[in-house]
């Protein structure tokens, strides 16, 4: 991935963190150094970072600021307004100015004293931020989606296997919303799972917004980064969590639409619940509109589960089921077998407390990036089909479609250098 910065930039970040470690060392050791009954003493903190600050990073960064077992020290967007606000809450927290406040996200994980960072960036910065925090010899908390395509999830697991890091995928709604579906599944009281509708959607579009004039309070080139040059205009850029146009969250460049979006969510869930978490999916199937309704698409996984994607069909009630409102329906052939105890969270504040856990005790965390990476597989296969509209075979040891030139082109997508996988 040669995205490594200019000399001079090097050069900066060395006499940064210079200049950072003399300024760190204290002529007395203090007492909050030392901890207390409330706060462990700094040797057992967790030192750490954030890189993109928005909604969810601003969500994400006042989760990990709220833990006693963290020490925050650096904050990292491309807009101004983000910074300040998120550098502040730092410096309101532990009463001083000491936090930095960064544009470029290579300075953080330049920082020799930094253990781990949270990034909470839109969605194609998310494999070459996470790539390179784990060359850094950093640990990751990264907000779902985790992938923008099929290529990059295997280059992420296999960083953090390299450089043995811990990666955790951001959803907590796998675990906390869907817990209604998981329980009875994983209980055994419905039978064998045989298949699942799921709902979510659309893809993302093609954006025609108007340019606009820069403003001065964003670094417009990096916050772009890998994506094409175009220009600016509020609507590509803003964090809202709307995917039908003005969020970068609505547009192909930067994301998957709602079907990546919030399709982490519902297929995350739905696959925990029929435990095929460790599973990719062997095939996907395009079934073209009929009768009055659209096409949808199935994917069949290796033990024969069958997932629909937005299936035209209702709930036929003499099958054995479980669902969670209109979004996600578990389907068995109602002969009870024997349960299995449900994994979850590794000590305590819920998907956040289970990363920091996993990041001192070196254990995988519950959404281990492998585990997030398959989930992801089903929908981007799902996207894939749509737009050929015609069905695939994949083959999980390649990593490739069986047979089929044009859609293994769109396994990835070119990306402006130097921000190349």
């Amino acid at each position: 991935m040669p995205m490594n910065p200019s000399p001079s930039r090097r050069g900066f970040l060395k006499a940064s963190a210079a200049t950072t470690a003399a300024v760190a060392m204290p002529y007395v050791i203090t007492s909050k150094a030392l901890g207390d009954a409330v706060t462990p003493p700094a040797s057992d903190r967790i030192v750490m970072g954030g890189i993109g600050l928005g909604n969810m990073g601003s969500g994400d960064q006042q989760a990990f600021l709220a833990r006693p077992d963290v020490q925050y020290v650096a904050v990292c967007d491309v807009r101004k307004k983000w910074r300040d606000e998120s550098k502040a809450r730092v410096d309101e927290k532990y009463g001083s100015t000491d936090c930095a406040a960064l544009v470029d996200f290579r300075e953080v994980l330049g920082r020799d004293d930094i253990d781990a960072v949270h990034i909470a960036t839109p969605d194609h910065w998310h494999s070459i931020m996470t790539i390179a925090a784990c060359r850094a010899g950093k640990d990751i908390y990264l907000q779902k989606p985790e992938t923008l395509t099929l290529r990059e999830g295997p280059l992420m697991i296999q960083a953090a296997r390299r450089y043995g890091r811990v990666v955790s995928g951001g959803s907590q709604r796998v675990l906390e919303d869907y817990r209604p579906l998981v329980d009875p599944c994983w209980a055994g009281e419905l039978g064998t799972i045989t298949s699942i509708d799921l709902s979510v959607g659309p893809r993302s579009m093609a954006c025609y917004l108007p340019a606009v004039a820069t403003p001065p309070e964003i670094d417009w080139d990096l916050w772009l980064g890998p994506a094409p040059l175009e220009p600016y205009n509020p609507g590509r850029c803003d964090g809202n969590f709307g995917t039908g146009g003005n969020s970068w969250r609505s547009y192909v460049d930067y994301s998957g639409g709602s079907l990546t979006d919030w399709g982490a969510h519902h297929f995350g869930g739905a696959i925990f619940a029929a435990d095929l978490r460790e599973l990719q999916p062997a095939s996907v199937a395009f079934h073209p509109a009929s009768g009055g309704a659209g096409p949808y698409v199935s994917l069949t996984y290796p033990n024969g589960v069958a997932v629909h994607h937005n299936r035209p069909q209702p709930l036929r009630p003499e099958v054995p089921s479980v669902a969670h409102g209109g979004d996600i329906q578990v389907h068995a052939d109602g002969t009870p077998r024997e349960g299995k105890a449900v994994p979850t969270y590794k000590g305590e504040g819920g998907i956040y407390g289970d990363f920091i856990d996993s990041v001192k005790t070196r254990a995988k965390p519950f959404r281990d990036i492998e585990l997030a990476v398959n989930t992801m597989t089903g929908p981007h296969m799902i996207a894939i089909a749509y737009r050929l509209e015609r069905s695939l075979t994949w083959d999980r040891i390649t990593q490739r479609f069986t047979g089929d030139d044009e859609a293994n082109r769109l396994l990835d997508r070119a990306r402006r250098e130097p921000w190349l996988l």
